[in-house]
């Protein structure tokens, strides 16, 4: 089968900008030096690209997983522009198609199953879409949207007024106009694009899958720190319309944060969670169909899929009462005009039911780990 065009421009924009990045960057750093303050400014610059694409690219606009004012917007477009990853109109296009299509290795734009260097740079070098390239179908409701219409318009005079832009008032303002231009015009470019480029590739290959092994999606929490909170792949890839990423909290992701205060302020609203139910029934599922699998390949192992299958269930009953009775409580809050000791009585409820979950789910834990030893000991 023939290949598809090379495409030029990108090939010798990604290797001169990487090549300079890596020689020009430390030959300055050794021979004039950069000050904590230029760093400073770099770090800024990295966090602005990149929370531009994870919260407004990503999240806002290719998920629509919460609202923001326009003012935000704006600021996110700009962003965008700054990252140079394609305007919001075009990179929301292609992710909703990966999302539609994933691992599919003709009509995923990013397919995992054609290998590393196609997912993270390969489908970029080639003219792999044809005149599919132009075509927005799948985001009609962002072409009503002014501020992403007004950016995919105007989207290279603002890369060029952003990233020309930024560094050299940066530059004039702390007295160092091509420290300034390398750090926060070149390296920050090159590592932002990298970056947003490793979800595609590396989180696609490394890491765990503990919500679903449907696609090569994976949850790592070490990309999640190069990523602004992007490394729960797997997760995401099964919630993709929930505004987090890392769901703990204690996972990593700036990005779910940033959103979370704008709400705080009154500049985000609508924003969409996955309830505690689906989470756990789809990691109950994952870890059911592991099991099973491992397990049907042995001799007589119809008792402890028997077994397995009974914990499951009961498992899954639990967790219904307590998700039950958990809207329950959350509606009694709201609720000022109940007495307070049935609001007592319900919490109590509550927490033993939320206990009974938790136990079942040890439980259940601890089964999957106990029947897989024994088997394969």
């Amino acid at each position: 089968m023939k290949k598809p065009p090379i495409i030029w421009t990108n090939v010798l924009f990604f290797s001169l900008t990487f090549l300079a990045a890596i020689t020009l960057v430390p030959w300055y750093g050794f021979s004039y030096g950069y000050t904590s303050t230029q760093w400073i400014a770099f770090v800024g610059c990295m966090f602005y690209a990149g929370l531009s694409i994870t919260a407004g690219y990503h999240r806002l606009w290719a998920h629509k997983a919460y609202d923001v004012h326009p003012v935000i917007e704006v600021i996110f477009a700009l962003g965008g522009a700054f990252a140079l990853q394609n305007s919001a109109l075009h990179w929301s296009s292609d992710h909703r198609i990966h999302h539609g299509q994933v691992d599919d290795p003709i009509k995923d734009p990013y397919a995992a199953t054609n290998g590393f260097w196609y997912s993270h740079i390969g489908w970029m070098l080639r003219d792999y879409q044809g005149e599919q390239y132009g075509n927005y179908s799948n985001c009609r409701d962002l072409q009503k949207n002014k501020v992403v219409m007004w950016q995919h318009r105007h989207y290279m005079k603002l890369v060029v007024a952003t990233n020309f832009g930024i560094p050299l008032l940066l530059g004039l303002m702390l007295g160092d106009v091509w420290g300034m231009l390398l750090l926060v015009g070149l390296l920050r470019l090159v590592l932002s694009q990298h970056f947003t480029f490793f979800i595609n590739s590396l989180a696609h290959i490394w890491g765990s899958r503990p919500y679903t092994e449907k696609n090569t999606a994976r949850d790592n929490g070490f990309l999640a720190l190069f990523t602004y909170g992007e490394g729960y792949h797997n997760f995401h890839h099964i919630f993709a319309s929930d505004y987090r990423n890392g769901i703990k909290w204690y996972h990593y992701d700036p990005t779910k944060w940033m959103i979370r205060s704008l709400a705080a302020i009154g500049l985000a609203s609508k924003l969409k969670r996955t309830s505690i139910e689906r989470i756990e029934k789809a990691k109950a599922e994952t870890l059911m169909n592991k099991t099973q699998g491992r397990l049907a390949k042995l001799p007589l192992a119809q008792d402890k899929l028997t077994l397995l299958q009974s914990e499951y269930d009961l498992l899954l009953k639990k967790l219904q009462h307590f998700c039950a009775l958990q809207k329950r409580v959350l509606e009694i809050k709201r609720n000022k005009m109940m007495k307070q000791c049935e609001k007592s009585a319900l919490m109590t409820q509550y927490h033993e039911l939320e206990a009974a979950w938790e136990n079942q789910k040890q439980a259940w834990l601890a089964l999957n780990a106990r029947l897989l030893k024994a088997s394969f000991s």
